[in-house]
């Protein structure tokens, strides 16, 4: 419920409910929430440069440069807010209404952050030796760790910074964010790790899909990229984390690959349903480049020279064309569900492309007597109880619709054999 902005000039700006730091470090009083509609400065680091900041459901991280300017590797980790799981990483559960320094990463320690990221509770880091000769990073976190969200192989809440050991130490790790109860990093060699549960969301891709906690995740897990461009993704530039899915932008800029909740069409694949492993975005739009060029030759203003025939002709086709393809997203997303629903009743699993069988991949006949057999062949014993389970239960269900509707025509027989209100009253 809060905002951050940092201006030209590197003062930081806030509003919404946020922690208001006290402009008193001496000043004792409870933790509370400033309530603004329009935004504020916050003057504790005047004389300083604010490079970074993120916030959480109620605690605030920022980089500050510890001269007036920043000269890149300068810099010092501040924390401020709500502290009831250990989210500012100072070693206690006591909330500040002042900054202060996360103490392995302050001005004299052998590390600095360089990128910094909060979840509703927890918060993550990258920072990197110097000097160094090589170009080591290290993902730190700490806060809430409930659903997994620290990476550390446990539930547990951390009250100071912590590597994330299930990282390699030879990646340079470029970007970080954080989502609800997820976290998610990339590398400059195009290598994804996220971790965090939700119970079978999937925000964690090619996890177990095994019981409730399909999807989840309590230490790094590599997330490939799928087809053409895989195994890794192509010139990673950032990685961002909603409540409960994921946003990686890749190859220069010019692609974007989405998984998790897609509630309300936040993955932007043109569909709205949660999606288990990374799927390419439909980035750039297709009349994109059309109104880039409108804006290069000005739009509409008077004056303007009219377009030839030709190319509104032109323009004309390509806008039904993309209307076109709007709509057959449309019916494919929604077959798309219907069979998930029909795999997932099924096998218990949610629907994937690899599950497409082998014949229709290649445009063939489709044997489906064959494809069944050979799906049975390839099952393990715990796949193939769990489908006799469904089986008997479908069956099950059948009958019992069957023995209601031959009970019904029972009765409306009966009625209509029973002779009429009319002809009992005259006998």
């Amino acid at each position: 419920m809060m905002s951050a902005a940092i201006d030209d000039l590197g003062s930081l700006w806030m509003w919404g409910n946020f922690p208001e730091p006290q402009k008193d470090k001496s000043i004792e009083s409870e933790f509370s929430l400033t309530s603004s509609c329009s935004p504020i400065p916050i003057w504790n680091f005047h004389g300083h440069t604010v490079v970074k900041v993120a916030c959480g459901n109620e605690h605030v991280v920022a980089l500050v440069t510890a001269g007036e300017g920043y000269k890149g590797s300068d810099l010092v980790c501040y924390s401020w807010g709500g502290n009831s799981h250990g989210q500012l990483g100072l070693g206690d559960r006591q909330s500040r209404q002042y900054p202060e320094v996360i103490e392995p990463f302050n001005s004299d320690a052998p590390w600095t952050v360089y990128e910094v990221a909060c979840g509703a509770f927890h918060t993550a880091l990258l920072a990197q030796k110097s000097p160094s000769e090589t170009l080591e990073s290290v993902c730190w976190t700490f806060g809430q760790g409930d659903n997994g969200q620290l990476g550390q192989g446990t539930t547990q809440s951390m009250l100071s910074p912590e590597p994330v050991k299930g990282l390699p130490r030879n990646a340079f790790l470029i970007s970080v964010d954080c989502g609800l109860f997820h976290t998610s990093v990339v590398s400059s060699a195009g290598d994804v790790w996220s971790w965090g549960m939700e119970k079978g969301l999937g925000l964690c891709p090619e996890a177990s899909y095994s019981g409730p906690d399909a999807g989840d995740a309590s230490l790094p897990l590599l997330i490939p990229c799928a087809g053409l461009y895989g195994p890794k993704f192509p010139e990673p530039v950032q990685v961002v984390c909603g409540a409960a899915h994921t946003i990686l932008l890749a190859d220069a800029g010019y692609k974007m690959w989405s998984w998790g909740r897609g509630w309300s069409g936040v993955l932007g694949n043109g569909k709205m349903i949660d999606c288990y492993s990374p799927t390419m975005a439909l980035w750039p739009p297709l009349d994109a480049d059309f109104r880039e060029q409108s804006v290069k030759d000005g739009g509409d203003k008077s004056g303007a020279e009219k377009k030839p025939e030709d190319v509104v002709e032109l323009e004309r086709k390509l806008s039904m064309a993309a209307e076109d393809v709007r709509l057959l997203q449309s019916k494919l997303s929604l077959m798309e569900r219907y069979a998930s629903i029909l795999h997932g009743a099924t096998f218990g699993k949610p629907f994937e492309e690899r599950d497409i069988p082998a014949s229709l991949r290649g445009g063939g006949s489709f044997d489906i007597a064959k494809e069944w057999e050979n799906m049975l062949e390839s099952l393990d014993r715990g796949k193939l109880v769990r489908l006799e389970m469904f089986y008997r239960s479908m069956l099950a269900g059948v009958k019992d619709k069957l023995l209601k509707k031959r009970i019904q025509e029972i009765l409306l027989e009966s009625q209509s054999s029973l002779p009429s209100e009319s002809t009992q009253r005259n006998k």
